[in-house]
């Protein structure tokens, strides 16, 4: 029963689904982590229905596009795009570790922000026109999905924390660590195992820069905030998604050549 209750708190959290009202207790927390994964395959399966409607109506590849970028943002409310913007507003400081831990609880938008998550998310939707309209494509945004989640539901177990309050803190050391780093662990492997079947070049490379990523991710919170938060991981998840998401189509493209 924790569990079915950790996964209604995952997607209470992370998604703007809604959700039965469940208590935020320590025991309901422990596996919260786990769903968050599962976030990831409602994106996807929501992505297979926009290539079904999208081919019904004959809709053209402008508007496929934004779809592709749209829906995760619509399922997650956009909680990770912000914790983008408040990282990229930190980092662009270029302050002390302790400022930028204040940018980062800042409510208000910072200029960079605006300009950083403009710029993301030109760039998202450039590389979601030159994605081919096919189930391949969807098969492969529905695995990043998934896979990126599962790296960042790892850091949230094992990176440190920058201050033992705060949410992250708090999800990640109510979790049951061991049960749900082996679940995460499982995850990602049959993601990359399943990107692999797609093909082998495809996974290699996808793989080889999520695990880049993390260990960028790792030094940097570490160098530039004194540790790991929300905000943090949201940059984490919305960095990775776009650079997997650039290795698709070029690996795309090579491939026509």
């Amino acid at each position: 029963m924790s569990i079915l209750k950790s996964f209604v708190l995952a997607f209470a959290l992370f998604s703007k689904i809604p959700m039965p009202r469940v208590e935020w207790t320590k025991e309901n927390m422990r596996y919260l982590i786990c769903g968050f994964s599962f976030v990831g395959m409602v994106i996807g399966l929501l992505l297979r229905g926009w290539l079904w409607l999208s081919n019904l109506l004959m809709l053209g590849p402008i508007i496929f596009a934004a779809g592709l970028m749209c829906i995760p943002v619509a399922i997650t409310g956009g909680i990770h795009l912000d914790g983008f913007c408040d990282t990229v507003d930190a980092l662009a400081s270029h302050a002390e570790p302790q400022r930028k831990r204040e940018i980062l609880k800042d409510p208000h938008t910072g200029a960079f922000a605006v300009i950083f998550v403009c710029v993301y998310l030109l760039i998202y939707f450039a590389l979601c026109t030159e994605a081919p309209r096919e189930t391949q494509t969807i098969w492969v945004l529905s695995l990043i999905h998934i896979m990126v989640r599962s790296a960042v539901g790892f850091g949230v177990l094992h990176f440190p924390a920058v201050s033992s309050q705060g949410l992250f803190y708090t999800t990640g050391s109510s979790s049951h660590k061991r049960s749900v780093t082996i679940v995460l662990c499982c995850i990602f492997v049959l993601c990359v195992a399943a990107l692999s079947l797609i093909s082998w070049l495809m996974g290699i490379i996808i793989t080889l820069v999520t695990v880049l990523l993390a260990i960028y991710i790792y030094y940097m919170s570490k160098n530039q905030f004194g540790g790991m938060s929300g905000d943090i991981s949201g940059y984490w998840l919305q960095i990775t998604e776009l650079a997997t998401l650039a290795v698709f189509i070029i690996i795309k493209k090579v491939e026509v050549l």
